[in-house]
This record gives structure tokens, C-alpha cells and sequence, in this order.
């Protein structure tokens, strides 16, 4: 019989999402109190977003904070690595 370990993150009781290691579990909770932080800065502003474009823009911010961070600094964009795609995809493709 396998044991497996998983870390689970749940806010006001509903399980947002689970994780293998006990790390990437506090990221993405760290990740989450971002979001929820910025909800209300988001709200003292100008833009009329309805609730559900205004958690979206949020969690979008948050899990890009390091490019975002980087922006207000006066910094050009953080470009991504672009993904690597697999040979058997390619060949995929070109049929």
C-alpha cells in the first residue's frame, strides 16, 4: 500500500487547490493573500468591474507580481521562457 502526502489549500472552508510538496502549498497561500489584499485597492479605484472581473484581475496580479513589481519599478516586462514543446506534439502537427 502507497502512502501518499498532500497539502491542501482551503479558504473560508472550500479547497482551493492541492499540492505534493508543503512549499509550493504556502506559495500559492501566500499567492491567495495577495489576491485578496488587492482586492480592495482594486475597488478605491476608478474602473467600474463587476465582483467576479475584479477577483479575476486580482488573482492575475498576484500571480504575476514578480513581473508586475518589476513594471512599477520602471522595469521592462519579465519575458517567459517560452514552452518547450515535445517531438511527438511537433510531429503531430505537421501531419
Amino acid at each position: 500500500m502507497a502512502v501518499i502526502t498532500k497539502f491542501v489549500v482551503v479558504r473560508d472552508g472550500v479547497e482551493k487547490m492541492t499540492f505534493a510538496s508543503k512549499k509550493e502549498a504556502d506559495a500559492y497561500d501566500r499567492m491567495l493573500d495577495v489576491a485578496d489584499n488587492l482586492i480592495p485597492f482594486l475597488q478605491q479605484g476608478e474602473l467600474e468591474l463587476q465582483e467576479g472581473s475584479l477577483e479575476k484581475l486580482a488573482f492575475y496580479l498576484a500571480s504575476n507580481k514578480d513581473t508586475l513589481a518589476n513594471l512599477l519599478k520602471g522595469g521592462a516586462p519579465i519575458k517567459a521562457a517560452p514552452a518547450k514543446r515535445s517531438k511527438k506534439s511537433e510531429a503531430q502537427q505537421s501531419e
